[in-house]
């Protein structure tokens, strides 16, 4: 594989383990200080996770509360072969809830060496609210909060 088919396939290995719930093996793709970032994320939720023992504590839980398959996947051709931009979308539901977790996603994504180094995503943050049903006033973190 080139450099871009290897970043790519990252990605795609992104989706395939977080829908399965293959949460260590997602972490793995990541660089040891890797960071995933949520620059519209609601209040009282992390606008950014650094290095795989906050990115796994971070995404554990995930499971649990939702399942979700990623579809209609598209990458974006950058000149830099290590940068991948990515459109897609989930269909599935929050599972205490059985409401469904519809998002449409874009990802901008950095790698090094076919590991994730920086990840950029762009959601919804009211679908999962509405998916969760949490209150407009309570932080939709705390809904992910397995304590």
């Amino acid at each position: 594989m080139n450099v871009r088919e290897t970043a790519q396939q990252a990605f795609k290995n992104h989706l395939e383990y977080l829908s399965s719930g293959r949460i260590e093996e997602w972490v793995d793709l990541f660089t040891e200080d890797g960071v995933l970032e949520f620059p519209y994320g609601p209040a009282g939720f992390p606008k950014k996770v650094e290095g795989k023992q906050a990115l796994f504590g971070y995404m554990q839980n995930f499971p649990e509360h939702f399942k979700v398959e990623f579809i209609d996947l598209r990458f974006h051709e950058t000149v830099d072969p290590t940068l991948v931009i990515a459109e897609f979308k989930s269909v599935g539901r929050a599972l205490s809830t059985g409401k469904p977790y519809n998002q449409t996603y874009i990802s901008v994504v950095e790698t090094v060496e076919g590991k994730i180094s920086r990840y950029v995503d762009f959601w919804n943050p009211l679908v999962a609210s509405e998916a969760l049903n949490v209150a407009s006033d309570e932080s939709m973190y705390a809904a992910f909060d397995a304590k």
